[in-house]
């Protein structure tokens, strides 16, 4: 590691007071950021501990819930609100790495997460998202894991969390504070940026902005389901990945959310379904559908060609489970108030 400074904040005045600026990293659970150190791939001049700030608890916001940026990966995912309301999000989040790693990991720092290409870590290897300018050794290198949505010349680096993935279909919004006192809100599909040609620039935060919260809106219920395919069936990363919300009245779709993780430089929300989706009746042809006319832009390269029918499939089958799912929720729900 380089020779850096360390400071601590105990709460949001003294926060700003550092005057926190671009060479400056926050470090909470320190999950990630400490690998990326070691690697010299992040060479903060300063580490500002935060990990004493008040932004440690899950509350309501009107209908929905406020998830503070300090909570961990375990206690989100395990809180009862959580678990009844928004389900989808506590699967994501128990899909993801080791408890101990759970444990440890906040919310802020799950979803500013850097990507795990290999490229990236590789400092011998040119690389546009670690040095803007230098290229891109992926795109004529191993691509598996790499993006099909959203990708540019310059950088085809996938973003590597479970949880905003999960956020992503449960519309959540991200809060920031910065230290002149200027508080922002951004809707998590708007916080994250595709690589362009600055795929160093991964998210819509300004130098010093902090996350402090993360809301989201009121559960839409029905079904939820994430499903994750990935080459051994704990602690590894998506290949692709289903986050799907859908709701049924009778055998009609009257409300649906789907977002893709693994496949794009940010979480995909699957805009293009959804709307092939909503108020139609449910049926395989329209699933297949919905499918094809979201993946009808995704592109591979080569050694991820094979992501675009892992996707279809899986997409196709988190869509039939749910719709099982609404069902036979309907059918218990009719069974039982008839008294039987």
């Amino acid at each position: 590691m380089n020779p850096f400074t360390f400071e601590s904040a105990h709460h949001e005045r003294a926060l700003a007071e550092l005057e926190p600026g671009a060479a400056d990293r926050y470090l909470a659970g320190g999950t990630n950021l400490v690998d990326l150190m070691k690697h010299e791939i992040e060479q903060p001049e300063r580490l500002i501990d935060i990990s004493r700030l008040e932004y440690n608890a899950i509350g309501p916001a009107g209908d929905g819930l406020e998830i503070g940026a300090l909570v961990t990966n375990t206690a989100l995912a395990s809180d009862a609100r959580v678990r009844a309301g928004w389900p989808l999000l506590s699967q994501a989040l128990l899909s993801g790495a080791t408890v101990q790693l759970r444990n440890r990991a906040t919310t802020a720092g799950n979803l500013l997460q850097r990507t795990r290409c290999y490229y990236f870590y590789d400092t011998a290897r040119a690389c546009n998202k670690r040095n803007p300018g230098e290229g891109c050794s992926a795109l004529e290198g191993f691509t598996r894991i790499h993006a099909i949505f959203g990708a540019s010349e310059h950088c085809i680096a996938t973003h590597p969390s479970d949880m905003a993935v999960a956020m992503m279909a449960l519309d959540a919004t991200v809060k920031t504070l910065d230290a002149s006192g200027q508080r922002r809100q951004i809707p998590l599909d708007d916080f994250y940026r595709l690589p362009g040609d600055r795929p160093d620039i991964e998210t819509q935060l300004q130098a010093g902005e902090w996350i402090t919260h993360v809301e989201l809106p009121a559960s839409l219920g029905g079904t939820q389901i994430y499903r994750k395919v990935r080459d051994r069936s704990s602690y590894a990363f998506a290949l692709v990945s289903v986050a799907c919300v859908l709701k049924m009245q009778g055998d009609r779709i009257v409300g649906v959310r789907l977002a893709l993780g693994g496949v794009a430089h940010k979480p995909w929300r699957a805009r293009k379904a959804e709307a092939a989706l909503t108020g139609e009746v449910a049926s395989e042809a329209l699933f297949k559908s919905a499918v094809n006319a979201e993946l009808e832009t995704a592109q591979g390269h080569g050694g991820n060609d094979f992501k675009i029918p892992l996707a279809r499939r899986t997409m196709l089958a988190v869509l039939r489970d749910a719709e099982s799912a609404c069902k036979r929720a309907e059918y218990d729900l009719t069974d039982h108030s008839k008294g039987r």
